[in-house]
């Protein structure tokens, strides 16, 4: 009987994990990493998610309206989505943004959104409070941003200019 025993623990090892999938990823900020979840208010005051984005190739763009380097990078992020949008990806159908203000005043928020033509659904913001999320994606200064996959895998961090437009260009099928 103990012969059977390694075949056995091997089997059920092979339960296990064909059961729950593939080792978890680790949450982080590096590229490889799985995005942490961000939970904020919306421009409608309704709790949006960063994982409702499922699926989808998302830029996870922190930033605000008096920032006046996040609105010269601005017209970069809405040409790469008007581009992209609809496209299919490796790892993704479809790309959006979302959107993580750090403001302090919704109007000078919604106003940003409105005056830059970040025509994307996703926008977050808490004025005045931008709660552990800040903290979790280490948010020193912005603009910062992050790729991430239609499985929340971070691809690149900080894309700047046209550098946003030439790694989506890379990933499109």
């Amino acid at each position: 009987m103990k012969s059977l025993k390694p075949i056995f623990l091997v089997f059920i090892s092979f339960i296990t994990l064909t059961a729950i999938g593939q080792p978890s990823v680790k949450v982080g900020v590096k590229v490889g990493n799985k995005a942490p979840e961000i939970v904020e208010n919306s421009v409608n005051l309704q709790p949006l998610k960063l994982s409702s984005q499922a699926g989808k190739i998302v830029l996870i763009d922190f930033w605000a309206s008096w920032c006046k380097p996040c609105r010269n990078e601005n017209p970069f992020v809405v040409a790469a989505y008007e581009k992209y949008k609809n496209a299919e990806f490796k790892g993704g159908k479809k790309f959006t943004v979302f959107s993580v203000s750090l403001d302090r005043d919704k109007a000078d928020w919604k106003n940003a959104i409105q005056s830059d033509h970040l025509s994307w659904e996703s926008h977050v913001c808490n004025p005045g409070n931008p709660g552990n999320y800040v903290k979790d994606y280490g948010i020193e200064s912005i603009p910062s941003n992050f790729l991430i996959d239609g499985k929340g895998i971070i691809l690149a961090t900080n894309l700047r200019g046209e550098a946003l437009d030439k790694i989506l260009a890379s990933l499109k099928k």
